[in-house]
C-alpha cells in the first residue's frame, strides 16, 4: 500500500518550500520545528487536571514532568515517553496533545516525562531520567490514580525506544513492575541498513541520514550502540516483560526493526500485538489535527489500553 492522500500533500507542501536539510541543522535549529507543527496542532481537549512538577534526577539536575487527570476517577497511570531522537521533541509542544487525548480516550492520568536531550546529555541521561520519572509515577499511583493500579509505558520513535528499555530496567532492578507496553514505530536497534530504513520510498519526514544524525548526537560511539539500553532488541533475554503491542508505520525507515522487536519479544515467551499502521510515515502519531492517520492511530492504541485494562478488572 502507498503512503495515504494526506500525507502526500502534506509531503508536497513541504517539498514546494523546503527546510534545510536536517542532518546539516544544529539540535537548537532543528528544535525550532517542535513550536511550528504545535501551532499547526493546535490545543488539545480538555482534562480534569494538570500538574507540572520538577523531580531530581540524583545527578544534580532537576527534569520536568506533567500529569494529566481525567474527569472522572482514573483507570491506571500511562507513563509516556515522548519522540524526537533523543535530541529534539519536548512536553510542552505536540506531545502535550497527545497526553490529552490519551487522558480522554483511556481514562488513564498519563505523565510526561521531558528527559534532557543530547548533545548536551547523551546517553544514558534519557535512560536514566526516564527511569526517575517511572519510579516516580509508581511511588505516586496512590495520588495519580488508585493503590493497585496498572502502570503502562508508552512512547513513540525514540520514546518507543526509552519505553522498551524501561520494562528491561525495571525487570532487571527489581521494579517498579511495569503491567503493559505500547510502542509505537520504536528505535529498537543501531543497524541502519535494514530493508525499510535503506528503502528510497521511506526517505520521508524521517530518513536515513536523519537516523544517523540522532544517533550522532545520542551516542557517537558507534560500537557503544549495541549497549542494550540504547538498542535494546539486543539484550541478553526479552523474557519477563510485560504485554506488548508493537505499532509499526507501513512507510517508516524503522519498520523493520519494529517488526523484528516485536518477534524477538514472541519468542522469548512475550505476549504481543503486532500492528501496523497502513500508508503511514514516520512521526504520524504526534500530528494531531494535521493527519487523519493520527486520530486512527491514538483510537488504535486506545483500544488496546482499554481491552487491557478492561481484561485485568474482570480477572
Amino acid at each position: 500500500m502507498a503512503l495515504d492522500d494526506a500525507s502526500v500533500s502534506f509531503v508536497t507542501a513541504l517539498a514546494a518550500d523546503p527546510p534545510p536539510p536536517f542532518e546539516v541543522l544544529t539540535p537548537g535549529i532543528a528544535r525550532l520545528a517542535d513550536a511550528t507543527l504545535a501551532a499547526l496542532s493546535g490545543p488539545g481537549p480538555e482534562v480534569g487536571q494538570v500538574r507540572n512538577l520538577r523531580i531530581d534526577t540524583g545527578g544534580g539536575d532537576r527534569i520536568r514532568i506533567r500529569t494529566l487527570r481525567p474527569k472522572g476517577a482514573p483507570k491506571g497511570v500511562l507513563v509516556y515517553f515522548h519522540g524526537g531522537g533523543w535530541v529534539i521533541g519536548d512536553i510542552d509542544y505536540q506531545y502535550d496533545h497527545v497526553a490529552r487525548d490519551l487522558v480522554v480516550a483511556t481514562d488513564c492520568t498519563v505523565v510526561l516525562v521531558n528527559y534532557r536531550k543530547a548533545p548536551e546529555h547523551p546517553f544514558p541521561a534519557a535512560v536514566e531520567d526516564s527511569y526517575t520519572g517511572l519510579v516516580w509515577a509508581d511511588d505516586h499511583k496512590a495520588d495519580l490514580a488508585y493503590d493497585g493500579a496498572p502502570l503502562i509505558v508508552a512512547g513513540d520513535s525514540a520514546g518507543g525506544n526509552l519505553s522498551a528499555v524501561m520494562t528491561q530496567w525495571a525487570r532487571d532492578r527489581g521494579g517498579p513492575q511495569v503491567d503493559l507496553q505500547v510502542l509505537v514505530y520504536p528505535v529498537t536497534d543501531c543497524d541502519l541498513d535494514t530493508p525499510s530504513s535503506l528503502a528510497p520510498e521511506n526517505q520521508l519526514l524521517l530518513s536515513r541520514d536523519y537516523m544517523v544524525w540522532f544517533w550522532t548526537h545520542y551516542l557517537p560511539e558507534e560500537e557503544a550502540r549495541t549497549n542494550p539500553s540504547a538498542s535494546p532488541i539486543r539484550a541478553d533475554s526479552l523474557a519477563g516483560l510485560p504485554p506488548a503491542l508493537v505499532y509499526v508505520a507501513e512507510c517508516d525507515p524503522l519498520r523493520d526493526e519494529g517488526v523484528a522487536y516485536a518477534e524477538a519479544l514472541r519468542d522469548a515467551g512475550v505476549e504481543v500485538t503486532l500492528d501496523e499502521a497502513e500508508g503511514q510515515m514516520h512521526a504520524y502519531f504526534q500530528m494531531a489535527g494535521i493527519l487523519p492517520g493520527y486520530d486512527t492511530g491514538l483510537r488504535r492504541v486506545a483500544d488496546y489500553i482499554n481491552e487491557f485494562i478492561a481484561g485485568r478488572d474482570c480477572g
